[in-house]
């Protein structure tokens, strides 16, 4: 079959792309090339096959129009093309809208002019719950956690979108998610904690897990925002795929659906945890700098992902000490990608 991926050199859209390919399938990508290590991911995907590649910034209506046109027999969808800092949200909300909300229009209506009907599976953020004030956060062993509340976030919880960024993929994921009910395009939204895995190119603003091993082996200045103790559930990519390809094969039983996908409450780990891993692991001394909390930043967040489990079949496989540790191999073995990151 045919798979369309919006940011598909990006670190999930790569990784989705290459499993489509090593299944045989045809695969095609837009991309603007504009995150560090994309066209390094470009080249990579190029090395396992062929692939159709379109330059393409999805602000520009026509020209994703042009793109959804020649891939109108694509069967499924992913769009994972997104401005994804909540920082460079903050310094600059007007492009951060026009990547996320304007861009996800932009695909929605392309593929509603075209009159055709893939599947639609959309990366959204745990961000559009924003800081979740209500619920009250203790510290208890060295990080922090919600009282009384062990279980993590479900798809019920009131949405509080908190920064731009959670303002542009809160307003991008709502009309995802209605143009499912309203022009019965097949959509599903996910609401994604913390992914990493192999080619992440994390900076120290995005891609934290990512970024704290490249700096830990590369020797790069590594800087906790805050105090370190913030938790969150992590999830290794390679679920994050099985998850969307699942999506794909029971789009028709969860069109219109959204659904909250992380690592869960077994995979929760806080900053000042994953740095202690990594001296173990590495056996070596990794100086720390702090800095202010950063606007938008979470103290706790865990996903609950029973949603997933009941109406899928999916739960994480991988644990985070492990994947972990993957990606660490992953890193040593690809030093020299990171040179200029």
């Amino acid at each position: 079959m045919k798979v369309l991926i919006t940011g598909g050199c990006g670190f999930i859209g790569s990784n989705v792309a290459s499993f489509y390919m090593r299944k045989g399938d045809e695969v095609s990508i837009v991309d603007d090339l504009s995150r560090k290590g994309s066209e390094k991911n470009l080249k990579w995907l190029r090395s396992l096959g062929a692939i159709d590649f379109i330059k393409q910034d999805i602000t520009d209506f026509k020209a994703v129009q042009r793109a959804i046109e020649k891939n109108r027999d694509s069967k499924v969808i992913f769009h994972m093309a997104g401005q994804v800092a909540v920082t460079d949200s903050v310094d600059d909300p007007r492009k951060d809208f026009e990547i996320n909300a304007l861009g996800t229009l932009n695909i929605l209506e392309a593929v509603r002019s075209a009159k055709i009907s893939p599947a639609i599976i959309y990366g959204s953020t745990n961000k559009v719950y924003g800081n979740m004030e209500d619920l009250v956060v203790v510290e208890e062993n060295g990080k922090y956690t919600w009282k009384g509340m062990k279980r993590g976030i479900g798809e019920s919880r009131p949405l509080d979108f908190h920064s731009p960024y959670g303002c542009s993929k809160g307003c991008a994921e709502q009309y995802v998610h209605d143009y499912a009910r309203i022009y019965g395009l097949k959509t599903v939204v996910m609401r994604q904690s913390c992914i990493y895995g192999p080619r992440q190119f994390g900076v120290e603003d995005q891609g934290w897990v990512a970024w704290f091993i490249i700096a830990a082996i590369s020797g790069k200045k590594m800087t906790i925002f805050g105090d370190g103790k913030q938790v969150r559930d992590i999830l290794y990519i390679d679920d994050l795929v099985d998850l969307f390809h699942s999506a794909y094969e029971n789009i028709d039983k969860i069109k219109g659906g959204i659904f909250n996908i992380g690592g869960g409450s077994e995979n929760e780990i806080s900053l000042l945890e994953l740095v202690a891993f990594l001296k173990e692991n590495l056996n070596k001394n990794i100086p720390i700098e702090y800095g202010s909390w950063r606007p938008g930043d979470q103290k706790v967040y865990i996903s609950n992902v029973s949603k997933a489990k009941k109406i899928l079949g999916w739960s994480p496989e991988t644990g985070k000490y492990n994947g972990i540790r993957k990606l660490i191999s992953w890193v040593k073995e690809n030093k020299d990608l990171f040179k200029n990151i």
